[in-house]
């Protein structure tokens, strides 16, 4: 059997990769090449890529090397193949719409020398397109997708590698030093943190995760979902810990976990739906051009406590409270009157987790033009959800310094203070008013 090429993209790790797994067997006699391409056209935001750099140094050191080479994967892939004598190329099937016309073409690509591409497994438990309804369309609302996404049911883990005879060629490029962002702090990275912070969730805070999870504050959530953007642990394998589990907590987070394969099979069957408006008729309404307001928005001084609380963590995270990434949604669409995708790439910049089946279509639910959306009439009240779901104030005082000292009762509406607080800037928007004229713009498409 000749040499074989892993074509590692977000799957870097060593337990439950069936298509590593599938790359070591047709490489068994001669090894298998771990390769890496750093494609530039996807344009990762400065905290991913920086996130991304130290991750792929992780898992160089673990394999004892990561062949990396840098440029486009359909000259690329196909070029290190055949440097190597490789037979087969080995991936996970992407889903995306770039990532579907990528493999397609480096598949025609390396069949002109009769080398395979082969897809085993996928990033999702269930893959997307595999649950449809009786006419073999899309799902557009999760509860009945949710039904028959349990009964198709996903196979168990499969099994970690080890004593694999990888294979290092000569040339190829550095890891990519990539600076972090100033004022922010990265996740933990890699196959050992991830399963380390799944481990941890599981003994500590599954059990009460459907009660505590919209709340920002005490922020007892998982925190899985950078590893599962980035693939070091397989949804899979967290849904075989959450089987024998019975409380409430953890068929919630089972629940979660069916959302991000919806939305990526929502985007698989409307890839247009990645930038464009799943409801189209959205695309008739009144929208105003970002400007000032917006500004404000990313820097998380709009005057509205749970809002810039929202932003600022963002900015020093790279990563948002799923709650409150709806909060400052709703803000931005129907307080601010722009139009969802500024938002959406925003958010795109900036988070480590950004997942763009995820981001893009949990953005056009609360805008309401996307699947199972919230109906656009339905604004959230900034300041009521800051008082529900921050009701102590513990996550806007960490977010918000000026706003530290100020009790809990006044602490989500500071412009009624006489003086207001020093240092914090009154509201951008009246949300009262804002609300009238969304509904007002919604009614002339309506």
């Amino acid at each position: 059997m000749p040499t074989s090429v892993m074509w590692f993209r977000s799957d870097l790790r060593l337990q439950d990769n069936p298509a590593l797994a599938t790359a070591i067997d047709a490489g068994r006699e001669d090894g298998v090449v771990p390769l890496f391409v750093i494609d530039d056209s996807l344009g990762t935001g400065n905290a991913r890529s920086a996130y991304l750099s130290r991750l792929l140094g992780d898992f160089s050191h673990r394999i004892g090397g990561l062949h990396l080479v840098r440029g486009d994967p359909r000259t690329e892939v196909i070029r290190v193949a055949r440097e190597v004598g490789a037979d087969s190329v080995h991936v996970a099937a992407a889903f995306t719409p770039y990532g579907a016309r990528r493999d397609a073409s480096v598949e025609r690509s390396l069949s002109t020398q009769g080398i395979r591409l082969e897809r085993t497994g996928s990033p999702y438990a269930v893959a997307p397109g595999r649950v449809t309804k009786d006419d073999g369309s899309g799902h557009r609302v999760f509860t009945p997708y949710f039904r028959a996404w349990q009964e198709h049911g996903w196979r168990a883990p499969a099994p970690a590698v080890d004593g694999v005879h990888w294979i290092h060629p000569d040339g190829g490029t550095s890891i990519p030093k990539v600076s972090v962002p100033d004022g922010m702090r990265l996740p933990a990275y890699g196959e050992d943190a991830a399963h380390a912070r799944w481990r941890q969730f599981v003994d500590e805070d599954v059990a009460d995760y459907d009660s505590a999870r919209d709340l920002p504050g005490p922020d007892r959530t998982s925190r899985m979902s950078v590893h599962l953007k980035w693939g070091t642990i397989h949804p899979r394998t967290m849904l075989a810990d959450l089987a024998p589990l019975r409380s409430k907590g953890a068929q919630a987070h089972v629940r979660e976990l069916a959302f991000r394969e919806f939305y990526a099979d929502v985007l698989h069957h409307r890839p247009d739906s990645a930038f464009g408006y799943y409801n189209r008729a959205y695309e008739q309404m009144a929208y105003d051009e970002p400007g000032e307001a917006f500004a404000a928005w990313k820097q998380g001084l709009t005057g509205i406590p749970i809002v810039d609380a929202g932003m600022r963590q963002l900015l020093a995270e790279g990563w948002m409270h799923n709650r409150v990434r709806m909060i400052v949604a709703s803000f931005l669409v129907k307080d601010l009157h722009l139009e969802w995708h500024h938002g959406a790439r925003h958010f795109m910049d900036h988070l480590v987790d950004g997942d763009l089946a995820s981001n893009q279509h949990g953005w056009q639910w609360v805008a309401g033009s996307g699947t199972d959306a919230s109906p656009y009439f339905r604004v959230f009240n900034p300041t009521t959800q800051g008082k529900t779901f921050d009701p102590d104030g513990e996550y806007v005082r960490r977010w918000v310094p000026e706003l530290a000292d100020i009790p809990a009762k006044q602490l989500h509406t500071p412009w009624e203070l006489d003086p207001p607080p020093a240092g914090y800037p009154a509201p951008i928007v009246d949300h009262a008013e804002e609300r009238i004229e969304s509904l007002r713009r919604y009614d002339a498409v309506r």
